[in-house]
C-alpha cells in the first residue's frame, strides 16, 4: 500500500509511474489528496473543539465554586453542545478515513525508474541468456505430456478423474524426481544462508491483504468459504506474513527465509496451449525464498536473490534467459520484477520458472512490518522481497523435453544423488 504522505506531496510522480503500469491514477490520486485535506481539517476541528471542551470541564468547577451558577449553567450548555458536535466530527472522520483507506488500497506500487513502459509481456526487456539448447541427432523430440506417457511417470487423465484437469498423477521416478528437485532447491537456498520454514498452506484474509492478494487476486484464490480462509497462490504468503505487526531490530536484517509449499491457483480464463501438460497446473509444488530487509540494502538483496535462481538454472544445465518486466506485466504489488524463462526446444517456446521481486515498503506498509535502526526510537518500514526458487511443473516439463535421448531422459549430473538414478527409461 502506497503512503498517502507520498501521493499528497508528489500526486503527479505517483501519476506519472502509475501509468507506466497502465493506470490511469489521476482520478483516484486527487480524491485521496482531497480526503486527506477534509481529514486534516475536520482532526484540527476535533482537537479545538475537544480543548475547549476540557476547559470547560475545569471552568464550570471553578464557576460553581465562585457561586456563579449561571455562568456554569451556560458553560454545561457549550459543554453539552461540543458533546454532540465532537461526535459528529468524529463520525465523519472515520468516515473519510476508511474512504480514503478503501481507495488507497486499490492503487498498485510505484514501478522503479527502471521499469520501462509496456503492454504485456511482449514488451519485456531481455537481459540475458545462458545455457544451451539442446541438440536432437536422429530422433524427432517429444513434448512432455507425450514423455510422460511414454514412460509412465505422469498420468494426467487418472488426475483429471481424482480432482479435475490442472491437477496431475505424478508415479514412479517422475513422483522421485518432484522430491528430488523439492530436496535440491532447499538444500540450496540453505548453502545460501535461507532458513527453511513449513508454513500453513491455508491463510486468513488478513494475510491475503498483507501481501497484497487480497482485495486485488480475490478471483485467482481457492475460498473455503465456511471458514473464511484462502488456499496460498505461494508461500510469499504465509512467509511473509510471519514479519506482519512485528518491529524487528537493524542488526538482524536482512532475514532469509525458505519454503517448500503446495501452491494452488484457480487460473480462471486460462486456455490453449499455454496450460496443456504441466505448462499451467491449479495445484503444483514450488520453493520460494523471502527477504525481510532495510531500504537501503534491498536492491543488493534483489541482486543476491537474481544470483541464487540463475545459479540453479546453471546446475540443472537448462537454457535460460532473463527478463526485466514492462510496467504492463508487472504485478499489482511490485516495484520491479525479472522473470526467469527456460526453452523447452520441443515445444519452441519459453516457459516461465520464476519471478523474483522487490516490493519496496508496499507490503510493509500493509503488514506493519518495520525496523528500528540503531540509535533511534522511531520504526521504519522494512522492504519486503521474494522469488520463486524454483517453480516444479515448467522445471521439470523442461528437464524432460531438454534432455531426452534415444536412451532415455538423462537426469542433470547436480540432481542424481537425489534421484539415485541417471536415467528416467
Amino acid at each position: 500500500m502506497l503512503l498517502v504522505k507520498t501521493i499528497v506531496e508528489n500526486p503527479e510522480f505517483v501519476i506519472e509511474r502509475l501509468a507506466i503500469k497502465n493506470r490511469d491514477a489521476r482520478p483516484a490520486v486527487e480524491k485521496i489528496v482531497a480526503l486527506d485535506k477534509a481529514k486534516r481539517e475536520i482532526q484540527k476541528q476535533l482537537e479545538d473543539n475537544k480543548a475547549e471542551q476540557n476547559g470547560l470541564a475545569k471552568k464550570i468547577g471553578e464557576l460553581f465554586k465562585n457561586g456563579d451558577k449561571q455562568g456554569a449553567e451556560v458553560a454545561k450548555g457549550r459543554s453539552t453542545e461540543l458533546k454532540t458536535i465532537i461526535k459528529e466530527q468524529e463520525d465523519k472522520f472515520q468516515a473519510l478515513d476508511k474512504e480514503l483507506f478503501d481507495t488507497l488500497v486499490l492503487l498498485p506500487n510505484l514501478p522503479y525508474e527502471l521499469v520501462a513502459p509496456g503492454k504485456s509481456a511482449a514488451d519485456n526487456v531481455e537481459i540475458r541468456r545462458g545455457g544451451e539448447n539442446p541438440n536432437y541427432e536422429g530422433f524427432q523430440p517429444l513434448c512432455h505430456w507425450d514423455l510422460a506417457k511414454k514412460y509412465d511417470i505422469i498420468d494426467f487423465e487418472t488426475g483429471v478423474k481424482i480432482t479435475g484437469a490442472g491437477f496431475p498423477l505424478y508415479k514412479g521416478k517422475g513422483a522421485k524426481l518432484q522430491r528430488a528437485l523439492i530436496n535440491f532447491f532447499l538444500d540450496e537456498a540453505e548453502k545460501s544462508g535461507y532458513q527453511e520454514v513449513e508454513p500453513p498452506v491455508l491463510v486468513n484474509e488478513a494475510s491475503g491483504f498483507g501481501t497484497g492478494q487480497l482485495p486485488d487476486k480475490e478471483g485467482q484464490m481457492y475460498h473455503c468459504e465456511v471458514d473464511d480462509l484462502y488456499l496460498i497462490p505461494t508461500a510469499e504468503v504465509p512467509v511473509t506474513n510471519i514479519y506482519r505487526d512485528v518491529i524487528l531490530d537493524e542488526k538482524d536484517l536482512p532475514i532469509k527465509n525458505c519454503a517448500y509449499t503446495e501452491c494452488f491457483r484457480r487460473e480462471a480464463g486460462s486456455y490453449g496451449k499455454d496450460v496443456r501438460g504441466l505448462n499451467r497446473l491449479h495445484e503444483f509444488s514450488k520453493i520460494e525464498i523471502v527477504r525481510i530487509d532495510k531500504p537501503e540494502h534491498s536492491e543488493q538483496s534483489h541482486k543476491e536473490m537474481l544470483e541464487h535462481v540463475e545459479g540453479l538454472l546453471k546446475k540443472l544445465e537448462l537454457p535460460y534467459r532473463i527478463l526485466l518486466l514492462c510496467g504492463g506485466d508487472q504485478s499489482f504489488t511490485s516495484s520491479i520484477c525479472y522473470d526467469f524463462e527456460v526453452y523447452s526446444e520441443a515445444q519452441k517456446r519459453w516457459l516461465e520458472v520464476s519471478s523474483v521481486s522487490n516490493f519496496d515498503t508496499y507490503q510493509a506498509n500493509r503488514l506493519k512490518c518495520r525496523f528500528r535502526p540503531e540509535g533511534s526510537k522511531k520504526p521504519e518500514l522494512c522492504h519486503t522481497l521474494n522469488g520463486s526458487a524454483l517453480a516444479l511443473p515448467r522445471i521439470v516439463a523442461s528437464i524432460l523435453e531438454n534432455n531426452q535421448t534415444e536412451k532415455g531422459i538423462k537426469i542433470p549430473a547436480a540432481l542424481v544423488p537425489y534421484t539415485g538414478f541417471e536415467y528416467i527409461d
